[in-house]
């Protein structure tokens, strides 16, 4: 696997930013979703949405999609894999992290970048779609990008072999498997006033969103007065889903501890000149197991990776990704 990003395009910060709004996602028309609710275990809601299309008949191939930060299915990357999995004849899914499908949910919760609890019932949930009345399923693959690749390599970690039960195999995108670092960095310099800035202007609202439905849930004054992602992970994500505070979330919530656990074939895509992830605190070969596969390109940004003549096109990398997976459903 190789990448190399356009003589036009140089640069982490434009790798990143670049692809997420100007370059074209998609080789044909734009994805269409038929989304469904589901009730979560915990009484709150999830809503998932679906490629549209394909022909009747027995399960397809099934490709999910666990999206960043503030994504949703209309995320560039989203519409980039809805493409290719169109394009190869597959199902596609968007399970929406709580608050994310552009309805508040009903639980004191959100989502964090450690929810593989969260992945585990939802993945559990998509298994029983894809298995024929003989029992056999056809393949599932999961892909997750950037908070929803460490949640996604997390839950593999956790689940060690018996993730086997769910997915042929999985595909982490810019993931910050290390919390901590990754936090620090964007919380620094053009970082912090360029992307935390961004983050926080939909996190917040939707944080106190959260408290109009349960007064007292946490300190509107601290909330308003965080200026990065560690003050707002302090006052709201880390108490709301068991942590101490950001300090304990990043810890316990990373993923890179867990990579020599997992079992499943498991590919972690890192640039090296990600803005949000810095190269010294991506795993190193002896930091993993013999399943999981390490791409760490000099370019490529986060979740850029950008190919072509201007403007450029991000179908490169989920057609990379999906040939990866088909490829260890084969050897397997």
């Amino acid at each position: 696997m190789n990448y190399e990003a356009p003589a036009w395009l140089c640069g982490g910060h434009a790798q990143t930013i670049w692809p997420a709004l100007f370059a074209r996602s998609t080789f044909g028309p734009a994805p269409r979703y038929r989304r469904e609710r589901w009730d979560a275990p915990d009484g709150d809601f999830v809503d998932v949405d679906f490629l549209q299309g394909g022909e009747a008949g027995p399960p397809r191939p099934l490709l999910v999609l666990f999206h960043g930060l503030e994504g949703s299915s209309r995320s560039h990357y989203a519409l980039g894999f809805a493409d290719v999995a169109r394009e190869r004849g597959w199902d596609f899914a968007v399970p929406h992290f709580r608050g994310c499908s552009g309805e508040i949910n009903r639980a004191p919760r959100a989502y964090h970048s450690g929810d593989h609890e969260e992945i585990a019932w939802l993945l559990v949930r998509l298994v029983q779609r894809q298995r024929a009345p003989d029992g056999t399923r056809a393949p599932l693959w999961a892909v997750g990008v950037s908070l929803g690749g460490n949640a996604l390599l997390r839950w593999a970690g956790e689940w060690g072999a018996a993730a086997a039960a769910s997915v042929d195999a999985v595909a982490a995108i810019c993931a910050p498997l290390d919390l901590a670092a990754g936090g620090q960095a964007i919380g620094r310099g053009f970082n912090r006033q360029v992307y935390t800035r961004m983050f926080l202007r939909t996190m917040v609202p939707k944080a106190l969103a959260k408290l109009a439905q349960y007064p007292g849930l946490f300190d509107r004054a601290a909330l308003l007065a965080a200026r990065d992602l560690h003050g707002f992970d302090d006052v709201f994500t880390a108490p709301l889903h068991g942590f101490r505070d950001a300090d304990d979330y990043w810890r316990r919530a990373s993923a890179k501890p867990l990579l020599p656990q997992v079992r499943v074939p498991a590919l972690a895509l890192n640039a090296r000149n990600d803005p949000f992830v810095p190269a010294a605190s991506l795993p190193r070969p002896g930091q993993v197991g013999r399943h999981v596969t390490l791409w760490q390109p000099d370019h490529g940004g986060h979740v850029g990776f950008a190919q072509g003549a201007w403007p450029g096109h991000v179908r490169g990398l989920p057609d990379t990704v999906a040939q990866w997976l088909v490829a260890q459903s084969a050897h397997g």
